[in-house]
């Protein structure tokens, strides 16, 4: 692939992320699969990879999701909400195996695994056993007082 035509594709991922960012974040739709959405966003990380000089500070691979929806207050987490990483093969179990065994020197571990539900993370804040506030990664669900 030559640099310009790096530059074009580059682009057009971007505008395709973009579009089904303000889809799913604004207007609570999808037109495509979260799998088809996750390979745009890797086709787009190893494109800036292979050429960082087209890669622009607002690209899709450089925030989480779209923007926030005005329909909600926003806050400052205590602690980042960061996002979980995709896996979509065996051989990436392995290495992410190979990466927690190596982290924990030997000790013991064993897995507990489920479904991944987009949207359902949430940081509750209790003050005196109370519950004063429910935010999801981007936006207030709750407030409580």
């Amino acid at each position: 692939m030559t640099a310009a035509e790096a530059k074009g594709k580059i682009q057009e991922l971007t505008n395709q992320i973009n579009h089904h960012n303000e889809l799913y974040y604004q207007k609570s739709k999808s037109e495509i699969s979260d799998y088809e959405f996750d390979q745009l966003l890797v086709k787009l990380q190893d494109l800036e990879k292979e050429f960082p000089a087209f890669r622009l500070p607002d690209s899709p691979t450089q925030r989480v999701g779209g923007s926030i929806t005005k329909e909600f207050a926003s806050v400052v987490h205590q602690y980042p909400m960061l996002s979980l990483g995709n896996t979509y093969s065996a051989e990436e179990l392995k290495e992410f195996d190979a990466r927690v065994a190596k982290g924990l020197d030997g000790d013991a571990y064993e897995y507990f695994c489920e479904l991944k539900f987009d949207g359902v993370s949430i940081s509750l804040t209790y003050e005196n056993g109370l519950l004063t506030r429910a935010v999801t990664g981007a936006m207030v669900c709750a407030v409580m007082m």
